[in-house]
């Protein structure tokens, strides 16, 4: 009976994201009508001269060595940035999560206060206090100095694929701790809070059954805490993506420091910062339907 009463609220849940799904479409077309409303008044009453073949072209020129254009480059580290800080607040986000939810205070406390501490910071002052006091000293304690800094050696394809150019290193590492560790104080919030919404039947049986700490959470509880929060985590990792721009004010030449740089050389503000804002939708839009297939496997896994 409970069984039933499951399948059917999960059936309830599915048809009503139908619904809202069409609802998103009318709102995206009044967006539109908006979006076409202020680029007619923008050409009307600004008097500004749109000139989008000249952006797209700045856009899609190759560099004077024959690289890729600037801006893709910016696009591939916004990637690069995006990929390694999900995956570290991930990571970091589920073990402060877990800690939160600890009943031993030795644990329990220093993720309090990691999570107290980054979250009641501004993000614009946590990046320059990470980046110029923290990092400075964290690279060469970590024994990464020669790495970073020194490295002349030339990256193999997988290498180059994943952590771009050797004299970038430096920048990329200091982009994904900073977006990482911002992004993991919220993802440990969401697990907490997900572990606190299991039933504590289920951990009862889970202990009556004599099962390890790593088979229960592996079995009982997380097929249950992922089902719960993943609307949550992909919120939380699209606002990551977003997120990535801070640090182009530390000159870590992502897409936005490369928007900033073709909109001021070119003059062409409007064209550029639109195809960025365009850019970065699509990005978080692939995002949120990637979450959503995961949400209905991870639904459609505990319901079955």
């Amino acid at each position: 009976m409970e069984r039933s009463r499951t399948l059917n609220q999960s059936e309830q849940h599915q048809s009503s994201s139908k619904r809202l799904n069409k609802l998103d479409w009318g709102l995206l077309l009044v967006l539109g009508a908006v979006v076409a409303w202020l680029y007619y008044r923008s050409s009307v009453g600004v008097n500004y001269h749109w000139q989008w073949e000249k952006a797209v072209d700045l856009i899609f020129t190759p560099r004077a060595d024959g690289s890729l254009p600037y801006f893709f480059q910016g696009l591939v580290a916004t990637l690069r940035l995006s990929l390694w800080g999900i995956l570290l607040a991930l990571v970091l986000g589920t073990i402060l999560g877990i800690a939160r939810h600890s009943k031993v205070m030795l644990v329990r406390i220093p993720a309090n206060l990691f999570v107290q501490l980054v979250r009641n910071i501004p993000q614009l002052v946590f990046i320059f206090i990470f980046y110029f006091f923290i990092s400075n000293q964290l690279i060469p304690l970590l024994g990464l100095e020669e790495v970073l800094r020194g490295n002349r050696a030339e990256p193999n394809v997988l290498q180059l694929f994943l952590f771009g150019p050797v004299n970038l290193w430096e920048n990329l590492l200091s982009g994904v701790l900073c977006v990482g560790l911002l992004s993991s104080a919220y993802v440990a919030e969401v697990v907490r809070s997900g572990l606190m919404a299991v039933p504590k039947g289920q951990w009862e049986a889970a202990d009556s059954l004599g099962l390890s700490f790593w088979t229960k959470y592996r079995y009982v509880i997380a097929p249950q805490v992922l089902a719960s929060i993943t609307p949550a985590l992909a919120g939380q990792a699209i606002s990551l993506v977003k997120d990535t721009s801070i640090v182009s004010l530390i000159s870590i030449q992502e897409m936005t420091f490369a928007g900033t740089e073709i909109a001021n050389s070119s003059g062409l503000i409007f064209e550029i910062w639109l195809i960025v804002g365009l850019v970065y939708f699509l990005l978080c839009f692939g995002l949120s339907l990637l979450f959503k297939k995961v949400e209905k496997r991870s639904l459609r896994h505990l319901f079955h």
